[in-house]
C-alpha cells in the first residue's frame, strides 16, 4: 500500500501525476485521498471488528489499484517530460516514501513482543527478514503461515501487501519502459489488460475450494491484477495523440453524456465496493474466481469518476475521509501489530464485548500512532529528506529551549535521548529474534501428546506379548478401565493424550492435527474392518470446522447399535464453535447411546491452563479434558461386558 507523492505537506487531493482528459494542467487529482480513506476503514474494521465486515479485506485491493494508477502516471509523466526515466531514482524515492514509517513500526512491535514473550516471538526472525527485504509474502508461504489462520499471533502479518507492491515497483518500471516503445496506444493498453487478466485467471486456477487460500492471496503472480488494472487506467487516461486533444476519442454528444453520468458511475462503483465488503467471504470461491477482479474494476471506475474534479471527487474528499486517506499508510502499518499486542495484554476476556473493547483500544492507539508518524516522520522526510528532517527537528528543539548555553544543552540532551530510544529499540528487536522459541506453546503441547502416544504404542506391544503368554498358560488377564474405549480426535485430544491414558489405562487414541468430523466415518470404518473398534467410541473433532449432520449420521452407521458414543464439544475462539457445540448437544440429546462430554464448560473457568492460543491444553488442562470424558462415561447406559473389541452387529442398522 503506497500513499501519495506530494509537492506540499497539506493538500485536499493527489498531485496530478496522471493527466485526466477533463482536468486542466496544474490541478490536483481529487477523490483519491477519500477513496484511500474508505479502503483503510474497510481493512481496519475487518481486522479489529471481524463480525462487522466479512469482506473488508478487499480494502487492500482498492489500495493496489490506486497504487498502480499513481505509480504508472508518475513514471509516464517523467518519461514524457524529460524523454527519459531513471529506475534508480524511482526506487530511491519509493524507499524514502515507505521505509521511514515502516522502521519504527517494526522496532516498536518487536521490542514490545520481546518484553511480553510467548508465541508471538515464534518465527519472528524469518518475518523480520521478509520485512527488511520486502518479501514478506513469500517468506510467509515458505514457512507455511496462513493469512486466514488464528492459531498463532503473527506480529507483522499485514506487511504481505507491502511486499506485493514493492515487488511490483521493482519490475513494473522496467516493463513499462518497454511498453512505451509500442507506438500504438491501444495495443499498449491491451497488453497491460492481458497481464491483469492472466494474473486473475492464475488466482482462480490456483484456488482450491475448502483449502486455505493463502497461496493465491499472497502470491505476487496471482494478486497483481489490481496493480495492473490501475496501471491500465493510467495509460487509458493519457493523451492518445494530437487528434484527441488530451483525451480519448469520443463524439461530442457521447462525451457530454459520459460527463453527465460520471458521478453516478462513481457512486455506483463505491456502492459496489461497500456491498463486497459486507457480503464477500474471505474463504469463498467467488472471491478468488472473479470477485477480487470485480473489486479492482469497480475501484478503477471510482478513480476515473473521482479524478475529474467534479462533485463526485469532492464528495469522496470530505474532511474525515481525506484525513484518514492522508494517514492511511501509517494507519495500515500500525493497526495490526497493535491489535496482536493488545490481545496479549488486555484483560478483556472473550466474547463479542471483549472483541469490541479490544478493537476500540487498538483503534485509538493506531490512529494516534499514524497521526504522529505522519506529522513528525513521514511528511518531514518526504519533503526534505532524512538529513533535512533531522535538521528541522533540531532547529525546533532549539527554538523552544531556553536561550544561551541552556538551549544548546537541551538540544543535545534531546538528541541523546532520541538516540538512546533508538538504541533500546534496536537491542529489543535483536533480543526478540535471539530469544524466540522454536515452537509455539500449542505445538509444544501437541508434541507432548505425540510422545505419549509413541510411548503407549511401545508399551502396548510389550503388554500384548505378555497377554499372549498368559493366555497360553491359561491365566486370565485383568481388564483395564480404558480397554473398551476407542478414541478418535484432533489436536486438542492429542494434547490431552497423556492424561487420557492416565485416566483410562489401555485406551487406544488416534488423534491428529487439523482433523475434522468429516474424517471420523472413514477412520472408524477402517478400525471396524480390522476388528479393533471397541464398545465405547470417543470422538473429539469439533475444533477445526463445523460439524455436519451427514457426518454424524455416517458415524452412527459405522459404530452400529451395539456400541456407545461419547462426543466431546469444542472450546476455541472460532466462528463455528458455538454452532458445533449446539449441534453436538442436540445430537446427543436425541440418542440414548450417545453422551456429550462438556469440555467447553469444564475448561471455561480455567483458560489459564491452556496454551497461548487459548485452545490446546497443558497437563492440567489435559486432566480436565480427561475428567470431562470420565463424567460422560459414567452417564452411558453401559456397553455389553461380554462383547469383545471389534465385534460387529451392523446388519441393516439405520440411524434414528
Amino acid at each position: 500500500m503506497t500513499s501519495l507523492l506530494r509537492t506540499a505537506p497539506r493538500s485536499p487531493a493527489t498531485a496530478v501525476a496522471v493527466r485526466h482528459p477533463d482536468v486542466p494542467a496544474g490541478r490536483r487529482l481529487s477523490g483519491l485521498d477519500g477513496l484511500r480513506g474508505i479502503a483503510v476503514i474497510l481493512v481496519v474494521v475487518y481486522h479489529l471488528f471481524p463480525p462487522v465486515l466479512q469482506g473488508g479485506f478487499i480494502g487492500v485491493d482498492i489500495f493496489f489499484v490506486i497504487s498502480g494508477f499513481l505509480i504508472t502516471g508518475l513514471i509516464v509523466a517523467e518519461h514524457d517530460r524529460t524523454g527519459r526515466f531513471s529506475p534508480r531514482r524511482f526506487w530511491l524515492r519509493r524507499a524514502r516514501r515507505l521505509v521511514p514509517a515502516l522502521v519504527p513500526v517494526v522496532l516498536v512491535a518487536c521490542t514490545a513482543a520481546w518484553l511480553l514473550g510467548g508465541d508471538v516471538l515464534v518465527g519472528l526472525g524469518w518475518k523480520l527478514l521478509g520485512a527488511a527485504t520486502f518479501s514478506y509474502n513469500w517468506v510467509s508461504m515458505a514457512t507455511n503461515t496462513s493469512y486466514f489462520g488464528s492459531g498463532q499471533p503473527e506480529l507483522l502479518r499485514n506487511l504481505w501487501s507491502l511486499a506485493v507492491e514493492e515487488q511490483f515497483y521493482l519490475l513494473w518500471p522496467l516493463l513499462l519502459l518497454l511498453l512505451l516503445r509500442v507506438r500504438r496506444p491501444g495495443l499498449r493498453l491491451a497488453l497491460v489488460v492481458a497481464l491483469a487478466l492472466a494474473s486473475a485467471v492464475w488466482m482462480g486456477v490456483g484456488f482450491s475450494p475448502g483449502s486455505d487460500p493463502t497461496r493465491v492471496y499472497y502470491g505476487s503472480d496471482t494478486h497483481s491484477f489490481g496493480l495492473l488494472i490501475g496501471a491500465g487506467l493510467s495509460l487509458l487516461l493519457r493523451p492518445l495523440g494530437p487528434a484527441t486533444a488530451g483525451g480519448t476519442v469520443a463524439a461530442p454528444a457521447a462525451r457530454r453524456t459520459l460527463t453527465m453520468m460520471r458521478p453516478w458511475w462513481g457512486a455506483a462503483a463505491v456502492a459496489g465496493l461497500i456491498a463486497a465488503a459486507i457480503w464477500l467471504p474471505a474463504d469463498a470461491a467467488a472471491a478468488y474466481r472473479g470477485g477480487l477482479l470485480l473489486v479492482s474494476a469497480l475501484t478503477a471506475v471510482a478513480i476515473w469518476a473521482g479524478v475529474a474534479g467534479d462533485r463526485f471527487g469532492r464528495m469522496l474528499d470530505t474532511a474525515p475521509l481525506r484525513y484518514l486517506g492522508e494517514r492511511s499508510y501509517g494507519l495500515y502499518l500500525w493497526h495490526w501489530p497493535l491489535l496482536v499486542l493488545v490481545q496479549l495484554v488486555a484483560p478483556f476476556g472473550r466474547g463479542p464485548a471483549s472483541v469490541a473493547a479490544t478493537g476500540l483500544l487498538t483503534l485509538v492507539l493506531a490512529v494516534a500512532a499514524a497521526a504522529t508518524s505522519y506529522r513528525w516522520l513521514e511528511m518531514p522526510i518526504r519533503c526534505q529528506g532524512l538529513r533535512g528532517a533531522v535538521g528541522q527537528l533540531r532547529a525546533k528543539v532549539m527554538r523552544v529551549s531556553a536561550p544561551g548555553t541552556r538551549r544548546r544543552y537541551r538540544s543535545r540532551a534531546a538528541l541523546v535521548l532520541a538516540a538512546a530510544v533508538v538504541l533500546m529499540l534496536l537491542v529489543g528487536t535483536g533480543a526478540s529474534v535471539v530469544t524466540a522459541p522454536t515452537v509455539t506453546t500449542a505445538q509444544a503441547e501437541v508434541l507432548r501428546g505425540q510422545q505419549a502416544l509413541a510411548q503407549a504404542a511401545q508399551a502396548a506391544q510389550a503388554q500384548a506379548a505378555k497377554d499372549a503368554a498368559a493366555q497360553a498358560a491359561g491365566v486370565v488377564t485383568e481388564t483395564t478401565r480404558g480397554s473398551n474405549i476407542t478414541a478418535v480426535g484432533d489436536s486438542v485430544m492429542l494434547a490431552s493424550a497423556a492424561e487420557l491414558q492416565a485416566e483410562f489405562p489401555g485406551i487406544t487414541i488416534d488423534a491428529a492435527v487439523s482433523r475434522g468430523m468429516d474424517a471420523a466415518p472413514e477412520i472408524l470404518a477402517a478400525q471396524r474392518a480390522a476388528g479393533t473398534l471397541r464398545p465405547v467410541v470417543l470422538l473429539g473433532l469439533g475444533t477445526n470446522g463445523p460439524v455436519d449432520q451427514a457426518d454424524l449420521a455416517a458415524v452412527m452407521r459405522v459404530i452400529g447399535p451395539s456400541r456407545e458414543l461419547i462426543v466431546v464439544n469444542a472450546f476455541a475462539d472460532r466462528d463455528w464453535t458455538a454452532g458445533v457445540n449446539t449441534e453436538l448437544a442436540e445430537f446427543s440429546a436425541r440418542r440414548s447411546q450417545v453422551v456429550l462430554a462438556d469440555w467447553s464448560a469444564a475448561i471455561a473457568p480455567h483458560v489459564d491452563v491452556l496454551a497461548d492460543d487459548g485452545i490446546h491444553p497443558g497437563p492440567t488442562g489435559g486432566a480436565i479434558y480427561a475428567d470431562s470424558v470420565a463424567v460422560a462415561l459414567e452417564r452411558l447406559p453401559g456397553a455389553a461386558p461380554s462383547r469383545a473389541p471389534g465385534a460387529d452387529t451392523l446388519q441393516a442398522f439405520r440411524v434414528r
